[in-house]
């Protein structure tokens, strides 16, 4: 069998196309992104030890299991994380947040950025990757997720440091920045099916999903230094809702901004009083 021939093999099983290639990527040891390469080589035969990689592989990406759990690695911001089941897969939609972050930490500056919830710690490293003089805090409840993000800081050479705390409870300020991607899908949220895989408590956050987000606002004013921001993702349809506690806690600024679909995805605001 040839690559072309195990491609189309794979989407008539029902994967989808990038899916299918990602796949073939990996077990062929290709780079990810070297999706050019598979249809200059389609004529290649599949070596057996690829062969017997995605006959592994296939049932599970077809039973919903994420890629990034079956390769063991996911690529965020330019930087090739591990990831396992212990945290989320990373979504490109979270780039927002750390594109944000990166707009309100000037490039050279000495800063102090906290991460909650950090999971396999995409936005800290991101964010220590993209500014070296930052001090970057990395917090997660989870001691399995935390294991993860040590992992990939010493195996990136990355300087963050990774706390065990519920959100700001074991950490203590100031901070210029503190940025987080919480659980914020509500209880039953019928989406839950689909993401059977990945730990729900990194996912689910009350009735309505804003558990953990009003906990964190309630929280950032004795965090945060004057001038400070606070920068949440959430789900597209709690840009409001955010915005209004945001807003009663008596940040300024306050402002949403949308994801690569056009979705309300992260708010943020300005804390201007002295603590």
């Amino acid at each position: 069998m040839n690559i072309a021939q195990s491609l189309q093999r794979a989407q008539t099983l029902g994967l989808a196309r990038i899916d299918a290639q990602l796949l073939h990527l990996h077990a062929l040891g290709r780079d990810p992104y070297d999706r050019a390469w598979l249809l200059a080589h389609d004529r290649d035969d599949l070596s057996n030890e690829a062969a017997l990689r995605l006959d592994a592989w296939l049932p599970r990406r077809l039973a919903g299991e994420p890629i990034a759990y079956i390769t063991g690695f996911k690529a965020f911001f330019g930087l090739n994380l591990q990831v396992d089941s212990r945290v989320l897969d990373p979504r490109p939609d979270t780039e927002i947040l750390v594109e944000w972050a990166l707009d309100v930490l000037p490039p050279n500056a000495s800063l102090r950025v906290l991460d909650l919830g950090t999971g396999s710690g995409a936005v800290a490293l991101a964010v220590q990757h993209q500014r070296p003089a930052c001090t970057v805090i990395a917090v997660d409840t989870s001691e399995d997720a935390l294991a993860v993000a040590r992992s990939n800081a010493q195996r990136l050479h990355l300087p963050v440091q990774c706390i065990h705390s519920h959100w700001m409870d074991g950490v203590a300020g100031p901070f210029n920045l503190v940025v987080s991607n919480p659980p914020y899908v509500a209880d039953g949220d019928p989406h839950l099916a689909a993401l059977t895989h990945e730990p729900l408590s990194a996912l689910t956050s009350g009735s309505d999903g804003l558990n953990d987000i009003r906990h964190i606002i309630a929280q950032a004013p004795s965090r945060l230094a004057a001038g400070g921001w606070l920068l949440l993702e959430h789900g597209w349809d709690q840009a409001p809702a955010v915005q209004a506690l945001l807003c009663e806690a008596g940040f300024e600024s306050v402002q949403t901004r949308k994801d690569l679909s056009g979705m309300d995805r992260c708010s943020g605001g300005l804390w201007h009083s002295e603590r």
